[in-house]
């Protein structure tokens, strides 16, 4: 699915994270970008035959770019050491739970669900937590998801959110700011002959997850 080149394209940026390195180097990055863009687009059209809000977007508009924003950053390295792309209705704009794939030398995952969704949208899923607390715990206690995932991952609260009482017995749940979901990859996986059926097959194993925040009603 990916070739080792890109790979070593983005193993190299990360020891030489500069401007003229980039620049003598534009033409491996751009047979990168390109390789990592015909992997998203085959992933479009292997999510689109499970999930049907994955419909009219192109790999371009899922993928995030390798130039970092560093106006107002410590780490003032100009590139991102990864591709990385996010497959949901309307892209990498999208508000709603989708499919991430982050490409990085020793450092690549896929992950689902909504990373810190702004204030409405995260009360929205709390309420659904909170009133529907049996089918969440249900997809989360799957084997497939403790096997693939584990546990939902994000940056909790110390306490429980002030609009619902401290007592609830699945607290827990409702202290998160963000609900995602991480399975992490050796670079072997995306080189392998069976990379796309196996990334697939994680991806559908997110859908039921994902399902249960996308019906939060904001």
């Amino acid at each position: 699915m990916i070739n080792k080149d890109t790979l070593n394209f983005l193993k190299n940026l990360k020891c030489n994270n500069n401007k003229d390195w980039f620049a003598i180097h534009k033409e491996e990055y751009s047979k990168a970008l390109s390789d990592f863009e015909n992997t998203v687009k085959l992933l479009i059209e292997e999510i689109q035959k499970f999930d049907s809000r994955i419909v009219n977007i192109e790999a371009k508009d899922c993928i995030f770019r390798i130039y970092r924003d560093v106006r107002f950053a410590k780490d003032k390295t100009p590139y991102k050491p990864n591709f990385g792309a996010y497959i949901a209705d309307n892209g990498r704009k999208s508000t709603s739970a989708g499919y991430y794939i982050h490409l990085e030398d020793e450092n690549s995952f896929l992950a689902g669900g909504i990373y810190m969704p702004e204030s409405n949208k995260l009360k929205a899923i709390r309420d659904e937590i909170y009133f529907n607390v049996t089918s969440i715990k249900i997809i989360i206690q799957e084997p497939y998801f403790v096997e693939y995932f584990g546990e939902i991952v994000g940056e909790k609260l110390q306490r429980v959110p002030k609009e619902y009482p401290k007592e609830y017995p699945d607290a827990d749940l409702l202290k998160f700011k963000s609900y995602t979901m991480v399975h992490k990859v050796d670079n072997d996986f995306f080189v392998s002959n069976n990379s796309l059926k196996n990334a697939i097959m994680v991806f559908k194993a997110m859908k039921p997850f994902n399902d249960f925040l996308n019906s939060a009603e904001l």
